[in-house]
């Protein structure tokens, strides 16, 4: 490439050339400049992160315990659906006994109050009820 003036009409001087180096020189120093702050903040901000995630690992191990503790409930509430369930069925056997007893004590009462019920018949016949 040619170098060229400022208009771009002629070859530049010396001069053109030592202040065309220098502001260069001063742009790439500033840029070195600003990259270095931007390196600096990101190593405390590197820094900074890695305590959070440190944090983060303890949660996450306090999060595993919690779930293994949720775990366990879930299985011990399973088994306990099932010894329900157990007794349930063992409730539903004894109430139909009862039914069961029922109905006979029933069956064997109903001559009872047959014979209950003639002779009250026969006592009010006699006069032999409750007075009031």
């Amino acid at each position: 490439m040619a170098d060229r003036g400022a208009r771009g009409d002629g070859p530049r001087t010396g001069r053109e050339r030592l202040r065309k180096l220098t502001q260069a020189a001063l742009n790439a120093d500033e840029t070195v400049d600003q990259v270095e702050t931007i390196l600096g903040d990101m190593g405390e901000v590197l820094v900074s992160l890695g305590s959070t995630i440190g944090s983060m690992e303890g949660t996450m191990t306090s999060f595993d315990s919690s779930l293994a503790n949720l775990s366990a409930t879930m299985s011990r509430v399973d088994g306990m659906a099932e010894q329900i369930e157990d007794l349930m069925r063992r409730m539903e056997n004894i109430v139909t006994r009862v039914e069961r007893i029922v109905g006979v004590v029933d069956t064997a009462l109903a001559p009872v109050s047959a014979v209950e019920s003639v002779g009250r018949g026969v006592a009010s016949m006699l006069g032999l009820g409750r007075r009031e």
